[in-house]
């Protein structure tokens, strides 16, 4: 699993940057924490859409933090319990 936490001062830049996390797969927890699965695959295409479209674009006070996390390991409490469980629906 992978936690994306961003800081981006310009509007259209942090817009920009927040569609690539969620046409990525990124489930947003908060206004700019995304999780993702398929950490490795997922961390490769991010690393390199940062690199190529928006690093050069960065402000100084900018920031985008990436943690590589292990699922067993994680604690979440509320409704980010509800997202690791698998759903029965009946028709």
């Amino acid at each position: 699993m992978l936690v994306v936490s961003y800081d981006i001062s310009n509007n259209k830049l942090r817009r920009h940057f927040a569609a690539l996390l969620l046409e990525r797969g990124g489930i947003r927890l908060q206004y700019s924490v995304f999780e993702f699965n398929n950490a490795k695959r997922v961390l490769d295409i991010l690393k390199a859409k940062i690199e190529s479209n928006f690093s050069k674009r960065f402000g100084c006070g900018d920031s985008v933090f990436i943690f590589e996390t292990d699922e067993k390991k994680a604690i979440k409490y509320g409704n980010a319990i509800h997202r690791d469980q698998d759903l029965l629906f009946f028709t």
